[in-house]
């Protein structure tokens, strides 16, 4: 193997050490630290603390002191989204420094990583209209002596868990809506990405927050993220993460029968018929592969392709990807970066030999590439796939498209429907009624028509089956954080009592 090369943005470049946050305090918690290599380049780049529970205990007594006697739930909805308003531009202020935390911590392209930091700003100022719009429900139809109230309240304490594939933006997706409605919260980054959270944090205090509600533990999922999800302080827990771990936590956190949300994995199709703009979906299908070295929940890692165009079909898409420039993730010409660690390099590559052995080809690429830097994968297709197979139905987690087959609309159908997950799919047709009925049968909680991968703040992102419970954005994203509460008022002398007087 070629020594690792140290790349010339690094040369000034010293390992950050970083602090837990609690009730507003910076901390070195109670074990010991954690160094994380950067994944492409080999080096050193972060160090946090190792959080116990201990440390998440007193976390989650914070964000609960700080729910149920401070200041932030108590606040008007225009204060609190004037606070997420600077957290918003403060985002935009700092986003090349958050994009560098995120690149060289999770090994994703440095113009990706600004790229979602973009998006991220948006969320947050999204979220903060949304606490501005937050409301009830009146019912004055229930007869002379009756109105009825339906209020929103926040939900209490929220535990955040956010996973390492898309450090800044899935906490976006979560903790302002969360901060919208009034709750107070206790986050914990993967301990692989943990930096731009971190400085999240400073963020919020400098916006305005008050101390506790928003507390950063840092550390493992065993010795942090399970007593967040078991404490009876916490109120609901919001994870993003593989399937397994989803599971775990949905039992975890029925012990006090606290209120869920899963952001789970998938294993995305997209479904081709031959009259589709090509063009445009060759373009599509490598970067719904390849976007995040598919390291990306919504990936789209499966290709149902008509029969009539499979063949000429999968090799477009060969051609395109081998100009897919895979390398250094500072460099900003880089477009598929590195992946996360060596075990999942391994566990990736499994998969591939995995299906050549049960008889499906590999049609491009299928190895690691030794770059001089860290760990990386070659865009890799699998053609021959067959729906029963392993590759076809699992979450590779890797930049591995496999390319399956078709001959009618229901068989499409049942393919993209014949696995346990349902985040996302595509479709790609000129016929709109072919689209529809793609978009109405597939069981998915987003369908692409002649797109792929996109979104806005506005629209919900969630999944079906095991992709997952709830959804995250959308106008009603600040909802998933509050309780009702009904108000049944009675005017006047009650008459009718059972009881004799």
């Amino acid at each position: 193997m070629t020594a690792h090369v140290k790349p010339k943005a690094l040369d000034d470049f010293k390992a950050r050490d970083f602090r837990m946050l609690i009730d507003g305090v910076w901390t070195e918690g109670t074990g010991s630290a954690l160094e994380r290599v950067a994944p492409g380049h080999g080096v050193v780049v972060s160090r946090y603390p190792a959080g116990t529970k201990a440390d998440a205990e007193r976390a989650i007594a914070a964000a609960r002191h700080a729910f149920d006697d401070g200041p932030w739930p108590r606040m008007t909805g225009a204060e609190r989204s004037n606070i997420l308003l600077k957290a918003a531009d403060l985002i935009a202020a700092k986003a090349d420094e958050l994009a560098f935390l995120d690149c060289i911590e999770s090994g994703k392209p440095i113009s990706q990583a600004k790229g979602e930091l973009g998006g991220a700003a948006d969320i947050w100022r999204y979220a903060a209209a949304l606490a501005r719009d937050l409301h009830g429900e009146s019912y004055n139809t229930l007869g002379e002596g009756t109105l009825g109230v339906v209020l929103r309240e926040a939900i209490g304490v929220v535990s955040i868990i956010t996973p390492w594939n898309f450090p800044f933006l899935i906490v976006s997706q979560k903790l302002p809506f969360a901060l919208a409605a009034g709750c107070t919260t206790v986050v914990k980054p993967s301990e692989l990405t943990s930096g731009s959270t971190l400085l999240l944090g400073e963020i919020l205090i400098e916006a305005g927050v008050p101390a506790g509600v928003v507390n950063i533990v840092t550390g493992t999922g065993p010795e942090v993220g399970a007593p967040m999800t078991t404490h009876p302080d916490v109120d609901m827990v919001s994870f993003t993460g593989s399937t397994g771990v989803g599971r775990l936590t949905m039992a975890n956190a029925a012990q006090t029968l606290k209120k869920v949300s899963l952001e789970l994995g998938g294993k995305n199709p997209q479904i081709v018929f031959p009259d589709a703009n090509l063009d445009e979906f060759i373009d599509a299908a490598v970067f719904g592969a390849y976007f995040n070295a598919g390291e990306c929940c919504n990936a789209g890692s499966r290709l149902i392709l008509h029969k009539s165009i499979a063949a000429d079909v999968t090799a477009r898409v060969a051609e395109l990807a081998k100009k897919v420039k895979v390398g250094d993730p500072l460099d900003p010409t880089t477009q598929v970066g590195a992946i996360i660690t060596p075990q999942h390099l391994g566990k990736i590559g499994t998969y591939v030999d995995g299906a050549a052995k049960a008889g499906a080809s590999v049609a491009l690429g299928g190895t690691a590439l030794d770059l001089g830097l860290g760990q990386f994968m070659a865009p890799t297709i699998l053609s021959g796939v067959k729906p029963d197979m392993a590759v076809a139905r699992e979450e590779v987690f890797g930049p591995v498209l496999s390319v399956l087959t078709f001959e009618t609309t229901d068989e499409a159908i049942r393919i993209a429907n014949a696995i346990d997950y349902g985040l996302s799919a595509g479709v790609w047709s000129r016929d709109f009624d072919t689209c529809l009925t793609i978009g109405r049968k597939v069981r998915a909680g987003t369908i692409w028509m002649n797109t792929f991968m996109d979104g806005a703040s506005e629209l919900p992102f969630g999944g079906y089956r095991q992709s997952g419970l709830g959804r995250e954005l959308g106008r009603h994203a600040v909802e998933d954080y509050t309780e009702t509460k009904t108000l049944n008022m009675h005017m006047g002398a009650r008459t009718g009592w059972w009881m004799p007087r």
